[in-house]
């Protein structure tokens, strides 16, 4: 999981991609980058942290060029390491590229494999560097042609921007796993992962790119083409249940609204007799109020978050996770102390946090604590770029509930059911992929 951003204006973007890639932090907290084109060449700002830490006002004025792309970067298995900080740069047949890229690809390793027998010597870990250089190499003066062509190899989750000295081009994934939008105004045009840096930069006009759908775009305007690898979608849906911000609107799917009406519908299938319905902030917040309204119990803030932390569940190692959330959250005793809570949160993956939460809420005072979890039980890894690599690392791959309950020590414990996480979507039609949940994986991760 990361974020892409690119941006085709009339004027400078280097100050648009960074407002852009702010709003898309969330996405990943590792490193971040831009490159700009001015017209003649690409020049590349980038670093390890937060992209308020990393870019500055110098650097952003440097940046100067009206077609531009930027990336944060959630590490996940491939590790933090300056050298996988995107956008990546290449030069090939006369030509400078830039990609910046947000997914996982299943095949990966074989593509690498053969591209190092044949002589090829990468600079980075991660799989980005495998799609740009296969779209060097079957670029042949049509770019479009090259990326159709990679889109042919490449399998797995893939949404990307990719910039060129005169034109920005973007495509999605024949299964639109990871989201990707466009935005058009009258003098901008932008693609990215989610749809707040658009509203942000004022850009009203919005839609989702299609299942493997190639975006042009350059001073004749807007092209759409579309790969030979089209399918039907599966998007994602724990970008609902966690990574997508609230505001996050996604192939007609509102991250809030979704998260409010599994927090309904789980109060309807788990109810809980306490006296006060406590969020696990942020994501959870919503699911929380909805499972407050339909109960009619109370809903309070029984955890203070420190602003000043990112999210915990996308720190590289767990033991820099658990201590994140110790930083993060903590308990309010004047709220919860003597009184019996029911804890919403929107998942449960490895349990740690789980476990850690219930302990400091009891030593806080409360008298019982009840946990009721908006996703349904995470038993399958994601090999499309969520950080779970392996059934071991998932608790409920290896539990029942009741003995999750026993571990994390909550008094009672529930997860909404697939049928109900399903319906929140309001989407009929199952086009989603739930593999972490169910395992049934749209694309195959055993590739011969």
């Amino acid at each position: 999981m990361s974020g892409v951003i690119g941006i085709y204006s009339n004027s400078s973007v280097s100050t648009k991609l960074f407002f852009g890639l702010n709003s898309l932090q969330h996405r990943g907290q590792e490193a971040c980058g831009m490159v700009v084109s001015d017209g003649e060449n690409l020049n590349r700002e980038r670093g390890e942290g937060l992209v308020i830490d990393v870019f500055n006002e110098n650097m952003i004025k440097k940046l100067s060029g009206n077609i531009g792309i930027g990336h944060v970067r959630y590490s996940g298995a491939a590790g933090s390491h300056d050298y996988n900080t995107e956008p990546l740069m290449g030069f090939a047949k006369g030509n400078e590229f830039a990609l910046a890229y947000d997914g996982a690809l299943v095949n990966h390793q074989i593509l690498r494999t053969r591209l190092e027998e044949e002589g090829v010597m990468f600079q980075t870990s991660i799989d980005t560097e495998v799609i740009l250089y296969l779209i060097a190499r079957y670029y042949k003066g049509n770019i479009v042609d090259a990326v159709k062509q990679t889109m042919k190899v490449i399998r797995g989750s893939y949404s990307a921007v990719l910039l060129m000295k005169n034109k920005l081009i973007a495509f999605r994934g024949p299964s639109a796993i990871r989201p990707l939008t466009i935005g058009e105004s009258e003098d901008s045009i932008i693609v990215c992962s989610e749809n707040a840096p658009s509203e942000i930069i004022g850009i009203e006009k919005i839609r989702n790119v299609l299942p493997g759908e190639i975006i042009e775009i350059d001073e004749a305007g807007i092209k759409s083409y579309f790969s030979d690898e089209a399918k039907r979608p599966r998007h994602c849906i724990f970008e609902y249940v966690y990574f997508a911000r609230e505001d996050a609107t996604l192939d007609k799917v509102n991250a809030y609204n979704y998260r409010r009406r599994c927090g309904e519908y789980l109060s309807i299938e788990a109810p809980c007799d306490v006296d006060l319905v406590v969020p696990v902030p942020d994501s959870g917040i919503p699911s929380a109020i909805g499972y407050a309204q339909e109960a009619g119990i109370p809903f309070a803030t029984g955890l203070v978050k420190n602003r000043y932390m990112g999210r915990t569940f996308i720190k590289p190692t767990q033991e820099e996770r658990e201590m994140a959330v110790k930083l993060k959250l903590n308990p309010l005793r004047h709220v919860i102390e003597g009184k019996r809570i029911v804890l919403i949160d929107d998942s449960i993956v490895r349990g740690t946090t789980s476990q850690n939460l219930i302990k400091r809420m009891r030593e806080a005072g409360a008298k019982e604590v009840h946990m009721r979890i908006t996703s349904p039980p995470v038993c399958y890894p994601c090999y499309y770029g969520i950080d779970t690599p392996s059934r071991k690392n998932l608790i409920a791959a290896n539990m029942s509930v009741e003995e999750i309950r026993e571990r994390i020590d909550a008094d009672t414990l529930a997860f909404i059911s697939p049928e109900a996480a399903q319906r929140a979507t309001l989407i009929r039609e199952d086009r989603f992929c739930k593999a972490c949940f169910n395992g049934d994986y749209p694309v195959d991760p055993i590739v011969i």
